[in-house]
């Protein structure tokens, strides 16, 4: 009776639990079912579709609000995501598996209930009980209480007909007949309807940006990994820094394959991950942390990121985000860091809030020089215009920046205390035009720098760049000619 009743109750729990989560720019309650199809609900003016699952369980995606344009640049905002689903996958199975546990627990507490009560009752009263089963009131109470149930499922009330009943599941390919529909959408049903007949152009358009997508990054992620990069000695570190990525997840992989081939351990963040800094760009950061989650990951915001999400959203994530104190950095170093104190969203404007852009970065050459005699290997910040006095102060053996979208360094700074230190600036990762950086390639040329450390101190940068057409251009490897210790 106990296992019937922890069963019953925890399959009860699971297919009447559901989760609120962020999924493909969408607020999104997943809800989970037993019919083996994934379904996305999308509204009631975007077509519903479904594929099977490939087990029993299935999962029912309802889509909430979102920030867009336009349908159209909604469209092409799925086909970009579906192009690179994995973050998306994990995080609903993640939301599925949570409910699973907690289903599952619940279930247990309640099957339990029936030993408790019998424990509880002991033998006399147990006696009693039975005793009293056999007369007129213990059957009509046996009988109210199997009818409790059926009053609670009421099997014969039924819904209305509606709009979304109306319409009936067919395969994509015959939706979209006469048009080229790609391999992996086979098994994928959409639910028709006058509705969505008027939305065969947007979803032929979305599956052509799908095609191109997947095809340019697919190409870029495989010939990085035959690139030929400086190859680190047994006692260097390789850093790999990426900003600027401005929602482009089709170049994480790419960008990861360099790292990859570059022998890269550590992944340096500088910042603009996202183009407004919103909820809705959360596939963005889940991309990013699913692609490097191997790494040791450090990162600050950038001024597109503006608003606490984004720093907060990495941080439960497990990212290292850097709040003006050092911290001991894998290469042996330390490394300080800080957000951008400007806010920009996706005007030309800039909007200092609290301290000016000129007192944080006084306060963070100040964080920089204050260390007891021992020096800040790394200086990571969203703009290398912000540690410009911890330069000048000769404070820091390397700033490391983003922002502008144009490549430039290593650039040598010689301090007031007579140590030099070197700026690099690295260009936009996702190939960003301005903030926009969603498309079936980058919009303009993308760039990853690589760092070289060796005894905790910076000794090499070099560039690589994935330019509009798919061809790779590799930055010469750039010695750093820093002061040693005993020299000051």
């Amino acid at each position: 009776m106990c296992l019937t009743v922890g069963v019953s109750s925890g399959l009860a729990f699971f297919l009447g639990d559901s989760r609120t989560v962020v999924v493909a720019s969408h607020d999104a309650v997943v809800t989970p079912t037993f019919d083996g199809k994934v379904s996305l609900r999308t509204g009631p003016l975007l077509p519903d579709v479904r594929r099977a699952s490939g087990g029993p369980v299935g999962v029912d995606l309802v889509l909430g609000k979102t920030q867009t344009e336009s349908v159209e640049e909604l469209f092409a905002r799925y086909a970009f995501i579906a192009s690179e689903p994995d973050s998306q996958v994990a995080k609903v199975s993640d939301a599925v598996r949570d409910m699973a546990s907690s289903a599952a627990l619940r279930g247990l507490a309640l099957g339990l209930v029936p030993l408790a009560t019998w424990w509880l009752l002991g033998p006399h009263r147990r006696g009693q009980l039975f005793r009293g089963v056999r007369t007129r009131k213990g059957v009509l109470g046996g009988v109210l209480l199997l009818t409790v149930p059926l009053f609670l499922w009421q099997p014969w009330a039924s819904d209305e007909d509606t709009q979304e009943a109306q319409g009936e599941w067919e395969p994509l390919e015959t939706f979209m007949a006469g048009f080229p529909v790609p391999e992996e959408a086979a098994g994928i049903e959409i639910r028709n309807s006058p509705t969505t007949v008027q939305t065969q152009r947007l979803i032929q358009s979305a599956v052509d940006t799908y095609d191109k997508s997947k095809e340019f990054y697919d190409a870029a992620a495989e010939e990085a990994e035959s690139l030929e990069l400086n190859e680190p000695d047994d006692d260097e570190t390789v850093a790999l820094v990426v900003s600027d990525r401005h929602d482009n997840i089709g170049m994480d992989r790419v960008a990861r394959a360099i790292g990859d081939q570059a022998g890269a351990s550590v992944v340096l963040d500088a910042g603009d991950d996202t183009s407004t800094g919103q909820p809705w760009e959360a596939f963005s950061l889940d991309s990013l942390d699913r692609t490097f989650d191997d790494l040791d990951r450090f990162a600050v915001a950038g001024n597109h990121d503006n608003g606490p999400f984004v720093t907060d959203y990495l941080d439960d994530l497990g990212w290292t985000m850097l709040e003006e104190a050092p911290v001991e950095a894998p290469w042996g170093g330390l490394l300080l860091g800080v957000d951008d104190p400007r806010s920009s969203g996706l005007g030309n404007w800039r909007d200092e809030t609290g301290l000016s852009f000129t007192e944080v970065g006084e306060r963070l050459a100040d964080a920089a020089c204050d260390q007891d005699g021992e020096r800040i290997s790394t200086l990571l910040v969203h703009d290398a215009n912000l540690g410009r006095e911890a330069l000048t102060r000769g404070c820091v053996d390397l700033v490391v920046g983003g922002h502008t979208h144009v490549q430039d360094g290593p650039t040598e700074v010689l301090g007031e205390n007579g140590r030099n230190g070197y700026r690099i600036t690295n260009g936009t990762t996702g190939g960003a035009a301005y903030a926009i950086a969603i498309g079936s390639k980058p919009r303009r040329d993308a760039d990853v720098t690589l760092v070289t450390y060796r005894d905790g101190r910076p000794v090499g940068t070099q560039w690589v760049r994935l330019r509009t057409d798919g061809v790779f251009v590799i930055g010469p490897y750039a010695e750093l000619g820093l002061d040693e210790p005993d020299e000051e």
